[in-house]
């Protein structure tokens, strides 16, 4: 009888030990590391009737035929932008988020949606479940095949039996494979069953979508290669007492990461955000000090946000400084530029600042927004709600230019504001703007053109 194998490994970053240590030297994590059962024998293709190719030869990179990926309409325009442009065929998507956010949801939307031959493998649900959430959706797909299993040799005899444009994978962490004697979910079996699905969609041409954990500390479950396997590595975040989520591309071999998809969970699924400002400024009666609207980008997208502060005296003797959505770092530089270049006595007040809509900004662009509204909070007057800001401000209390002011400008035209305060060193282009354009170069000029 053949004497089972055994090795170490990182549950973190999945580096391989000979022997059991307590801190993994690769990724510093302690007791990290676990003992698994390895089998070493000959590794099979994910076809067992596949014949053996021939190796590839080496040729010369301008004799490479360069042709543009084809992509698979997804019929979610959110999705498509943060892709690229669709799923490209042969490519491998991992899709992480938190228990209860809505990954199973998007993806099985899209499922129902698309008019392609989905297989939807589920691991975690029964068929019945996700027939529920299919008649929820209220979209019927009838070439949507769905299939309970998790061992990977049962799951590609129904991909040939069936012939699937699409697969889907829910999830990665419950799948196992017969070649590697560990437990579902382990450091092992992830890595081994996803580099069978990343042979058979490289075989076949066939866009691959996993659905993955995520780690208390919001990354993603397993070894760290399983990220630098696939092809696609997006993000779904969103709190779960705010209806709101957001699909952030954190890899993408076939196109831009700084896209952003925005959706609203209803009582029937996901609806895609078409204009993103409608969530990010809030609607109000009257205008209120504190409030500030700036002009951002994501991507090829422009987005108004509004951004919120609150001043007050401190009652505790140490002035707190908390900040939602905004880098706490950047905040206290602007408040030491306000004390010192402007003269503003900030220094004995607490600061709260937060912004609207529940997300994270962090183009610098919106750093007039926040100075304005600390100085509306701190003067306790309100700001016009036709204003907004577009500028960095600098450590000697100078408006900064920013990249792509007009796209910034044609944004807030569009949305209706009267009034828009830019850096003087801007380079505008000579177009005539239904919108009035400010320009300032120190934060004092701020000062004195509100109030």
């Amino acid at each position: 009888m053949a004497k089972t194998k055994t090795s170490f490994f990182c549950q973190n970053c999945g580096t391989q030990y000979a022997k059991w240590v307590g801190r993994c030297t690769a990724c510093s994590e302690w007791n990290t590391i676990v003992e698994e059962i390895i089998q070493k024998e000959e590794k099979r293709n994910w076809k067992q009737s596949s014949t053996i190719k021939k190796a590839s030869k080496p040729i010369k990179i301008t004799e490479i035929s360069l042709d543009e990926e084809d992509r698979i309409n997804t019929n979610n325009n959110e999705l498509n932008r943060v892709l690229g442009g669709g799923l490209v065929k042969g490519s491998m998507t991992l899709l992480g988020g938190e228990p209860g956010i809505g990954k199973s949801t998007l993806i099985l939307q899209v499922a129902l949606s698309i008019k392609k031959k989905v297989l939807y493998v589920s691991g975690e649900e029964s068929q019945s479940q996700i027939k529920m959430r299919a008649e929820r959706l209220n979209t019927i797909n009838t070439d949507c095949l769905i299939l309970t299993e998790t061992k990977t040799q049962n799951i590609f005899a129904a991909i040939e039996e069936s012939h699937p444009d699409i697969v889907v994978i829910d999830s990665i962490q419950t799948l196992y494979t017969d070649y590697i004697e560990a437990s579902p979910g382990s450091i092992s079996q992830i890595r081994e069953t996803t580099a069978e699905l990343i042979k058979f969609a490289k075989e076949t041409a066939t866009p691959v979508i996993l659905i993955g954990h995520i780690t208390k500390e919001g990354t993603i479950a397993g070894p760290k290669i399983l990220e630098h396997m696939v092809d696609v590595v997006l993000q779904f975040e969103g709190d779960r007492n705010h209806t709101y989520r957001i699909l952030r591309a954190q890899k993408n071999r076939f196109g831009s990461t700084a896209e952003l998809g925005i959706y609203e969970m209803q009582n029937t699924g996901l609806r895609e955000v078409d204009n993103p400002s409608e969530i990010l400024i809030s609607e109000k009666d009257e205008s209120l000090s504190g409030t500030a609207i700036g002009a951002t980008l994501e991507g090829m997208r422009a987005l108004m946000i509004e951004v919120q502060a609150l001043v007050s005296t401190a009652v505790y003797g140490t002035p707190q400084r908390s900040v939602t959505g905004y880098n706490i770092k950047r905040l206290h530089m602007i408040l030491a530029v306000l004390e010192k270049r402007a003269g503003f006595r900030l220094g004995a007040k607490d600061v709260f600042l937060n912004i609207a809509g529940g997300i994270s900004v962090d183009d610098p662009a919106i750093d007039l927004a926040v100075v304005a509204a600390i100085l509306s909070s701190n003067e306790d007057e309100a700001i016009p709600q036709d204003y907004c800001f577009a500028a960095e401000v600098g450590l000697a209390g100078e408006v900064r230019p920013v990249n792509r002011i007009d796209q910034r400008i044609s944004e807030a035209e569009k949305l209706g504001f009267s009034t828009i305060i830019v850096s003087k060193f801007n380079k505008i282009a000579a177009k005539n703007y239904k919108i009035k354009v400010v320009l300032v170069s120190k934060i004092e000029e701020v000062f004195t053109a509100l109030f």
